[in-house]
């Protein structure tokens, strides 16, 4: 599949049953914090099955240390690019142990499709959207396929595309992303890894408060956006593994 073919993996707009379900989530768990929306998520029928999907970044540990508290058994999809930093997985090794997580599971692009559209590992040079595509959003589709759903870290306070963040949201046509943090603060997130004495990804120390890929990650300076480093001189904010109004965010939204 060429990449241009690959743009168009994204999922169509939520079905009207699917925003009915979501609507009353939302009004179900509106006042709830979140521990309780988590352990409400894992067992609603409305939900359905879930996995985690987490980049081992640099606040992912919250979230995966509330998860293992609940539930140690709860999948755990970690997208490994193969461009992220060494840092980054030795933190996801670490991690995963501490934790005692019972069910993490590595995501990668086929090496067919890799070999197709990127033989030489040089097409985040010229299409950061066709190499997030390719090493993100099909791997994590097919690595979603047999849910109902999947607990993201994202919050409100991280970008302009998250400000109105809800708990549940629509992801495509017929999956439910549930987004416990949403309306967590960075206070919220120090404080709750000071508490629980979480190791930090070591290189929050070295100046990157968001984490992706080697290539596409750059320190921010004080004063900056704590995302200003990802994709940096680029109208783009996510990779891509999120869906808006049934589209792939790629650059900021109105």
């Amino acid at each position: 599949m060429p990449p241009e073919a690959a743009m168009d993996f994204g999922a169509p707009g939520a079905t009207p049953e699917l925003e009915a379900r979501i609507a009353r989530l939302n009004d179900r768990y509106r006042h709830h914090g979140a521990t309780s929306v988590l352990e409400a998520a894992l067992k609603d029928h409305d939900v359905g099955d879930l996995a985690m999907v987490s980049s081992f970044g640099a606040e992912s540990v919250a979230l995966l240390h509330l998860v293992s508290v609940i539930d140690n058994t709860v999948p755990v999809l970690f997208i490994d690019t193969q461009m992220l930093f060494t840092e980054t997985l030795e933190y996801q090794q670490e991690v995963a142990e501490r934790l005692n997580l019972k069910d993490v599971r590595i995501v990668r692009a086929s090496e067919m499709d890799l070999g197709k559209q990127d033989p030489d590992g040089t097409l985040h040079q010229f299409d950061t959207d066709a190499c997030c595509n390719l090493r993100k959003t099909v791997p994590l589709e097919r690595a979603l396929s047999g849910f109902d759903g999947w607990i993201t870290g994202r919050k409100r306070f991280q970008s302009s595309t998250r400000a109105a963040l809800e708990f549940f949201e629509a992801d495509g046509a017929d999956r439910i992303k549930v987004n416990p943090l949403a309306h967590w603060h960075p206070e919220d997130v120090v404080a709750y890894m000071d508490e629980n004495r979480l190791p930090r990804h070591p290189l929050v120390a070295r100046g990157y408060p968001s984490i992706g890929c080697a290539p596409c990650t750059s320190p921010v300076k004080p004063g900056e956006d704590p995302r200003a480093g990802r994709w940096r001189g680029q109208n783009k904010e996510e990779c891509g593994i999120h869906i808006v109004d049934g589209k792939i965010v790629r650059g900021p939204q109105a």
